[in-house]
């Protein structure tokens, strides 16, 4: 059996996992601009890269930040939203003084988050429904008999 290469593995699972997260400064203020820009996206890099999540797309603009990354089925995305703000803010922060003296706090509480996958919910919801009309792989005139055996 050969495997699509966007898939990924682990002991227990083949996975193919993305999400597309936004979060915005507090009060949606414009502060992700210039050396803070860059900067966040060398850390949100880095804090991926640790934890081995894949960033497939990421851009900043001055008030929220969207990101695409693929994770693993053990990491929750509120987990990944929650690293990601968690250490960028803290970062920032003590790198960069008019944040802490403009904002109370650098992200708000909230996020956005979607599931991305590389079938559609029309379709993985048709495939679903069809499972008890389309006929067995073995063949339609063989019927599965109790203890695995095959008949004619």
């Amino acid at each position: 059996m050969t495997m699509d290469r966007r898939y990924a593995r682990n002991s227990g699972a083949v996975y193919l996992l993305g999400y597309h997260l936004v979060w915005c400064p507090k009060y949606r203020k414009r502060v992700l601009l210039g050396q803070v820009e860059t900067r966040l996206k060398e850390l949100i890099r880095e804090r991926c890269a640790e934890r081995g999540w894949e960033i497939v797309a990421m851009e900043t603009m001055p008030d929220h930040v969207h990101l695409f990354v693929r994770t693993d089925p053990t990491d929750a995305p509120a987990y990944v939203a929650n690293q990601l703000k968690g250490y960028t803010s803290r970062v920032l922060r003590s790198e960069f003084a008019h944040l802490r003296s403009v904002l109370p706090t650098l992200w708000s509480r909230s996020y956005f988050v979607c599931s991305v996958g590389s079938a559609s919910e029309s379709t993985i919801s048709r495939y679903i429904e069809d499972q008890q009309t389309k006929p067995p792989k073995y063949g339609k005139d063989r019927v599965l008999q109790p203890h695995g055996t095959m008949a004619s």
